[in-house]
């Protein structure tokens, strides 16, 4: 589904987050008059536009007509390890959720390759998928009113990694000193849409 969002940009409405970066990718490969963005969602894409150079009909078209083409070849990307200390508070009661030791918790978390989903709630911060179903939790009844920078959280079928000192209800299971967001790098962000994400016990 196609629809407005706002004077200047559609939401396009998809199956999957691998469906929502084709797309993302078709766009910015073969970006149509006037297009300024295309930011990849869960299951879906923001697609951005300049209402001077085109109207909401034609940027509609031009979308619809890449959705319906081939996508575009998506190269895998970039590939982060993180190191990271699991030794976070709510480890335990992962553990007790899930039925398994902390040790296995903390084994299948850092077996799985995760990708970065989309970016979001705050600079840096990106949500990786999918996690394997055994670890799949819910949040935090009450979420707390600060979680520090570089606090490695799982909640349903993700994970993250906190940029800064934020509040958030996901169930912190590690640590990690990685920078994820500096405002003098060129691009500010360490991961991106795409990127590959291993986590590694220390």
């Amino acid at each position: 589904m196609i629809r407005p969002f706002g004077e200047a940009a559609l939401l396009v409405e998809l199956s999957s987050s691998e469906a929502a970066q084709n797309l993302a990718a078709s766009l910015r490969a073969e970006a149509p008059a006037g297009m300024v963005e295309a930011v990849p969602g869960l299951a879906s894409v923001l697609v951005e536009f300049d209402p001077l150079a085109a109207d909401l009909a034609e940027m509609s078209a031009a979308v619809e007509r890449l959705r319906s083409a081939s996508p575009a070849t998506v190269k895998p990307g970039r590939l982060h390890t993180i190191p990271v200390a699991y030794d976070g508070p709510d480890l335990a009661d992962v553990a007790s959720l899930t039925g398994m030791t902390e040790d296995e918790v903390v084994a299948l978390h850092a077996a799985t390759e995760l990708r970065v989903l989309f970016c979001g709630f705050a600079p840096g911060f990106a949500y990786l998928g999918d996690l394997s179903s055994e670890l799949h939790v819910g949040r935090l009844a009450t979420p707390r009113p600060t979680t520090p920078a570089g606090s490695v959280a799982i909640a349903g079928s993700m994970s993250a990694i906190y940029p800064a000192a934020l509040p958030a209800g996901w169930r912190v299971i590690g640590r990690t000193d990685v920078t994820l967001f500096d405002p003098s790098w060129d691009v500010p962000a360490l991961l991106l849409p795409g990127d590959r994400v291993r986590f590694e016990r220390t």
